[in-house]
């Protein structure tokens, strides 16, 4: 019932977007504008709220550290040298669906299921924001303006509004502004405030997703061996804890914690940070179809760690 409550939501959305690209009750115009809202006036105000309000601890730095490297890993190492297998049609964004796992929307309520209460998924948050939020779309940025010169590359990359919302958020967060505006008798109106603008944000990606979503036959194969890809790498990940951070792994809640998030689909906030790479509508829809999909694994695996270790 746990996964029921959690999952019901997100597959409503994707098919209601589904169902409004269909029976052409929202055009493909209409959805692109949606987008961009989503795009580059509502998650950039997200990030920069998670950023500016995030609490840095010292004692999970080796943790997020560890899950960065190996997110950038399947970026710059896994992706590029599996893409003759995973298809050479997607290789220009393939890699990115390596990376990052949908904590907030999958595993977490997942997760607090069957622990009732814990942090544990928020540590490799941390890493997935970083990679996501930062590095992602500085590459994004100048991958899409290859071909230009220096300085228009470095402009693509300073205005995109990703970067903007990244450094208005540390910046904020370090200089201890933010802390000051929530301990001010405006804190109250600012968290409504932030929480009205965010609020709709994953409910319109994941419309967006379903609106996209068709699998395509010849488009079948090259999702289900990037899946293949994508699984191992987040085993490799798992097993790594194992040796890395054994004494943490002999916590049964830390444990489950570690299983169910890297066997969580690419995070949701992935696919419009894509958009700019895009060649045509079938890469959004591979997308779509690769992120949906994936949830099949994540449902597997929630279901034998609820059976075995739970």
């Amino acid at each position: 019932m746990a996964a029921l409550e959690t999952l019901l939501p997100v597959f409503f959305m994707l098919a209601l977007g589904w169902l409004c690209r269909t029976f052409d009750w929202v055009s493909r115009e209409q959805k692109d504008g949606a987008n961009a809202l989503v795009f580059d006036v509502l998650f950039p105000v997200m990030i920069f709220n998670l950023l500016a309000s995030a609490q840095l601890d010292v004692g999970v730095l080796p943790i997020v550290g560890y899950v960065l490297v190996m997110y950038l890993l399947a970026m710059f190492v896994v992706g590029p040298r599996t893409v003759r297998f995973t298809g050479q049609s997607q290789a220009h964004f393939s890699k990115y669906l390596l990376v990052t796992h949908e904590g907030g929307n999958v595993a977490l309520p997942l997760y607090l299921a069957i622990v009732g209460a814990s942090s544990n998924t928020v540590i490799f948050d941390l890493a997935g924001t970083f990679t996501c939020f930062i590095v992602i779309p500085i590459m994004v940025a100048r991958e899409a303006a290859r071909g230009a010169n220096a300085a228009d590359i470095v402009r693509t990359i300073v205005t995109n509004p990703f970067i903007i919302a990244v450094a208005l958020g540390l910046g904020f967060n370090l200089t201890g502004l933010y802390g000051l505006i929530i301990g001010s008798p405006f804190g109250s109106a600012w968290t409504k405030t932030i929480s009205m603008v965010t609020s709709p944000i994953i409910g319109l990606i994941l419309f967006c997703l379903g609106y996209d979503l068709t699998v395509d036959r010849r488009a079948l194969a090259p999702i289900l061996r990037l899946g293949v890809v994508r699984l191992a790498w987040s085993v490799a990940i798992i097993l790594g804890f194992f040796l890395l951070f054994h004494a943490r792994m002999a916590d049964h809640e830390f444990l489950m914690a570690v299983l169910i998030y890297f066997m969580c689909p690419t995070g949701f906030g992935m696919a419009p940070l894509l958009t700019p790479l895009y060649k045509s509508d079938r890469d959004a829809s591979f997308t779509s179809a690769f992120m949906s999909l994936y949830i099949v694994v994540t449902l597997v695996a929630y279901t034998l760690v609820v059976l075995l270790v739970a």
